[in-house]
């Protein structure tokens, strides 16, 4: 049901024209590439073809201000897998907000959402206190309105798979598993 050339298709159907950018399928690791003089157009490059990969990197580019759009890979740095608990802490911070989003375009599309901690080989985290985080994220965007790029992905991924539209936090519920709230 989730193909990703379909996915491919969406976006480049709601944002091609609009914002000049595509979205890629890589071979490694997912990057974001402003367009320069080799390629006349912005390339959102997600992993190995995963359509989660690519909800997620659609996810961040949604965060992303016009500035930041201009940028290789938005001007963050990446620390990869192997964190400390610091930094660990760091990234999680800078992840509830696209994870929140991708949350919203995954239910919309009918695809499941997995949390991605995304520290495998580092300090060890509870990856439902991350969740419980990027879920509350969640329930204040239904609130207050997501951006309109956000939300004209959103509305596109409704039609093309048939989910309910508009979202409602009904469609969001999720409670931390209380086996594992004394562990924390």
């Amino acid at each position: 049901m989730h193909h990703i050339d379909d996915l491919i298709s969406l976006f480049d159907h709601v944002f091609y024209a609009s914002h000049n950018t595509r979205l890629v399928r890589g071979e490694d690791e997912p990057i974001y590439l402003p367009a320069d003089d080799e390629v006349s157009y912005c390339r959102i490059i997600f992993a190995h073809g995963f359509y989660a990969s690519a909800m997620h990197e659609i996810a961040h580019w949604l965060v992303a201000g016009k500035e930041r759009r201009k940028l290789v890979d938005f001007g963050y740095w990446y620390c990869p897998d192997g964190r400390d608990e610091q930094q660990q802490s760091e990234f999680e911070k800078v992840e509830v907000l696209p994870q929140a989003i991708e949350w919203a375009l995954s239910v919309s599309a009918g695809f499941p959402f997995n949390v991605s901690a995304d520290n495998l080989n580092g300090a060890p985290t509870c990856r439902f206190q991350f969740q419980e985080k990027v879920h509350t994220k969640l329930l204040s965007l239904l609130d207050t309105g997501f951006n309109p790029r956000a939300e004209a992905l959103m509305q596109a991924l409704s039609a093309h798979y048939g989910t309910s539209w508009p979202l409602t936090k009904a469609q969001f519920e999720w409670q931390f598993p209380e086996e594992f709230r004394d562990a924390v």
